[in-house]
């Protein structure tokens, strides 16, 4: 038997190394038709937060389902490396315990950074049991183990030799913390208040200068021109001239160029090739020599001259300051801009001319294109965020993809002199590899194919690829969801995923998005251990439609709580009533009208149910259980069936409490499990169980219908009870055929009679075209609450009194603390509204 009260603690020990050591998340029954999910993988640098429990939740809702309605289901677990992140993390630690990483040998950090790995990969598979995922672990796989580092090779090579893959210098962004390249995809704009520095720079052998504004004047020492639009006549007879450049008086050469803007500033500016993407392309036009002034760590290089060793911001300060000593600083003209930050680290990213590995975009995105024109297309749910892909596709540029790292994929390049080969192995002795390593998107985007043997052609990838469905947010569709899918056409001529379902963002209450600096952000540990994991997978999945941001807020988490202990009570009263029960199917014979009314409403909900668990409609799915739950079966049928506890009435309540523990397992697998490892006629784990079918009873409507009215006449009646003061002694007045044929169950269900010889005081209620009469004699009740209400007032004028006079002394309001004084206004404002209340209820005494 159930405990009396519910306690997720207990409920959810030792349930889920049960369904794990029986191997019940385990695929690879061949007799059923295959269902595939790859887990997005979480990072090993730390707690999962409160977003991966969503996606994980809704991933983990699907496979259950799917594996309860009888297929193969496989979901995959695995872990991502995250290159820069762990890397960071793992620096940190090795700075802590008095080691400088960068001096360390290569093989070296890496055994402490594999010991990380261990470490935290524990810890992940820790918070996955908590959330209650059914993954298969036998095919856990990790994005830097030997199989997919196989795939990511066999891909780099492969795209090489297709000459998709090239080595180029170009302007990358560049993180001075991690001292890495970054992606496009990896920098995050944000608006931060900066100036305009307008710059004299001298015409050679003049008194004349050119005014040049820029918003970097730390980069001047790279500059090797100044440019001007060719059809700018202010400045046509100066293109061929040198400026004399400021600080290292040097000469550079005014150059005609469309890139200078005539109606932008001055229409001067000046081009540093080594540190602007459009400067670079200008340099290039104009071959301009690359000067970088500013080494990998953000400080400045033997080209700033005095500034050399100085932090690039600090190098700033300095030299604005000798501009203005020099009289070579015009105006500083503050404003707000957005400059580009590091998504790992969060410093401000320094464009930075380098060479490096890149992928070329072109063909692959054209293929994307083309192929979200076909049958074979990837379905997005909601259908609206393909948008997102086809932008992304349609305006990307080369992907830079080295990573100046240790922790990744290393690039299978080997270096002799000037010759480059591209292969796994070396090609010789002298032959050194190259010290980068890959993107860790590049990794990812062969997941769903390289975690099923990828590049060989395995029974798991002739099987289970392509996969069915994706979870994940829209804010990474551009970074991973659209290069798996390229990946996965170029190499598998096929989509990566059937369906791509999007959630957005979890949000405060507020709706502010979650971040350390608000100090909003939520861990989801803490919040299975107040309310229990099926709170909050219930919440996360059934609180927003897809593709909107969800809000999180406690009180819903509560309300969550609420449902269940509403739950457990009924199951308490079905497991106490049902111990004698004689298991028998439903004979629609023997059924009454309740009976046949919660049997139609269970086949309504298991449509409904089913309807919108296919369409990944969790949020309907939500609202149609609890209706259903909490309405129709915990308020009414338990209510109804305790007026005639036979053995038709057990064994439907048996069966309608079995179908509803089976459609909300997959949202709720804990409480679930619990209550129906109680019930009779079980199979060993309702992990295993058949979902619920309709069971086509076929009852007659207009009777169904009857009961419906019934029902809201019951409601009706109580209603009126309250609102009249009507008391325990009450009966009715009707000749209406629908309440004499169902008599005995609408009298014991109200407590009352039905008397049509009476002269009591009646209140009217419509019911079917019809009236029936509400008669009463309150004499009796009335006296009773008058006294109550006569006591009560007695408490609120001594309470009102006493209160009012501690506000009025004025030694009471300035010594004592501001919030007590402020809470006893406030109790005086709602002591006199309760007087008031009262007193009206006096009066119609």
């Amino acid at each position: 038997m159930l405990e009396t009260k519910y306690n997720h603690i207990e409920v959810e020990k030792d349930k889920y190394e049960t369904w794990k050591n029986k191997g019940y998340f385990n695929s690879g029954d061949l007799s059923k038709k295959p269902f595939c999910i790859v887990i997005p993988p979480p990072n090993v640098t730390g707690k999962l937060h409160l977003g991966h429990a969503w996606d994980t939740t809704l991933q983990d809702i699907i496979i259950r389902y799917k594996r309860m309605d009888g297929y193969d289901a496989l979901w995959l677990p695995g872990m991502d490396h995250a290159g820069i992140a762990t890397q960071a993390k793992v620096d940190k630690k090795l700075k802590e315990l008095g080691y400088t990483p960068r001096m360390m040998d290569r093989e070296e950090w890496l055994n402490h950074a594999w010991n990380w790995k261990k470490e935290y990969a524990d810890n992940i598979r820790e918070q996955w049991a908590k959330l209650g995922l059914s993954l298969d672990y036998s095919k856990e796989r990790f994005t830097l183990d030997k199989g997919l580092n196989d795939a990511v090779n066999y891909v780099f090579i492969n795209l090489y030799n297709k000459g998709l893959i090239y080595q180029g210098e170009r302007i990358i962004n560049w993180d001075p913390e991690a001292m890495t390249a970054l992606s496009n995809e990896e920098v995050i704009y944000k608006e931060v208040e900066g100036a305009f520095y307008h710059i004299k720079y001298f015409i050679e052998n003049t008194d004349n200068y050119l005014e040049v504004a820029t918003t970097r004047p730390e980069t001047l020492f790279g500059d090797t021109a100044v440019a001007v639009n060719p059809k700018d006549d202010r400045y046509k007879d100066l293109i061929g001239k040198n400026v004399i450049l400021p600080i290292l008086n040097k000469l550079i050469p005014i150059i005609a160029d469309e890139h200078a803007d005539p109606e932008f500033g001055t229409g001067v500016v000046k081009i540093t090739p080594a540190h602007d993407p459009n400067d670079f392309e200008v340099g290039n036009r104009h071959n301009l020599e690359r000067i970088k002034v500013i080494n990998t760590d953000g400080t400045m290089n033997e080209f700033a001259g005095i500034y050399k060793g100085m932090d690039r911001f600090e190098c700033r300060n300095k030299l604005v300051e000798d501009l203005k000593t020099k009289d070579l600083l015009i105006k500083i003209e503050k404003l707000i801009h957005s400059v580009g930050h590091s998504e790992r680290t969060d410093v401000m990213v320094e464009p930075y001319l380098s060479k490096q590995w890149f992928v070329k975009m072109e063909s692959l995105a054209k293929h994307v294109l083309e192929n979200q024109q076909t049958e074979n297309k990837v379905k997005f749910v909601p259908e609206k965020f393909e948008k997102i892909l086809t932008h992304w596709m349609e305006d990307c540029h080369d992907w830079c993809i080295s990573r100046q790292l240790w922790w990744g994929h290393r690039i299978p390049a080997w270096y002799k002199g000037d010759e480059v080969k591209v292969q796994v192995d070396s090609p010789g002795s002298e032959w050194m590899q190259d010290n980068d390593v890959l993107d860790t998107w590049f990794s990812s985007a062969l997941w769903p194919f390289s975690t099923l043997g990828f590049p060989n052609n395995t029974e798991d990838l002739k099987r289970y690829f392509p996969t069915d469905v994706l979870v994940t947010g829209y804010d990474i569709i551009f970074f991973w969801v659209a290069r798996m899918i390229f990946q996965s056409l170029e190499f598998m001529n096929n989509i990566p995923f059937k369906e791509c379902i999007i959630h957005g963002l979890i949000r405060d209450k507020e709706g502010r998005k979650m971040s350390k600096s608000l100090g909003n952000g939520v861990d989801p540990m803490e919040v299975i251990e107040k309310y229990g994991c099926d709170s909050l997978r219930y919440f996360i999945s059934t609180s927003t439609s897809a593709g909107t941001d969800l809000r999180y807020d406690e009180e819903k988490i509560k309300a969550t709580w609420n449902f269940i202990n509403k739950l457990w009570n009924a199951s308490r009263f079905v497991l106490m009533n049902i111990e004698d029960i004689k298991v028998e199917s439903i004979n629609k014979d023997n059924l009454n009208i309740a009976d046949r009314w919660i049997l139609n409403k269970l086949d309504n909900t298991i449509e409904e149910v089913r309807r919108n668990m296919d369409k990944y409609e969790f949020n309907n799915v939500g609202t149609s259980l609890y209706s259903f739950i909490w309405n129709d079966f915990c308020d009414w049928y338990i209510e109804l069936s305790k007026l005639d506890m036979n053995n038709t009435s057990k064994n439907v309540l048996l069966l309608v409490l079995t179908d509803i523990l089976k459609m909300l397992h997959p949202f709720m697998p804990y409480v679930t499990e619990e209550i129906y490892q109680m019930l009779p006629n079980k199979e060993d784990s309702i992990v295993m169980s058949a979902y619920p079918q309709i069971h086509q009873f076929d009852f007659d409507k207009n009777e169904l219908n009857n009961m419906e009215e019934l029902i809201s006449f019951i409601k009706n009646v109580r209603k009126l009870k309250k609102d009249n003061n009507i008391g325990k002694e009450y009966c009715l007045k009707t000749n209406n055929p629908l309440i004499e044929e169902n008599k005995d169950l609408v009298c014991k269900i109200l407590k009352t009679t039905i008397n049509n010889d009476n002269d009591l005081s009646s209140l009217p209620i419509g019911f079917m075209n019809d009236t029936i009469y509400v008669c009463y004699d309150n004499t009796n009740d009335n006296e009773q609450e008058k006294e109550l209400l006569l006591k009560e007032k007695e408490t609120l004028e001594q309470s009102i009194t006493r209160r009012t006079n501690l506000l009025n002394n004025s030694n009471y309001t300035s010594k004592a603390p501001a919030n007590i004084v402020e809470n006893d206004r406030l109790q005086l404002e709602k002591e006199k509204q309760d007087l008031n209340i009262v007193m009206e209820k006096l009066k119609k005494n």
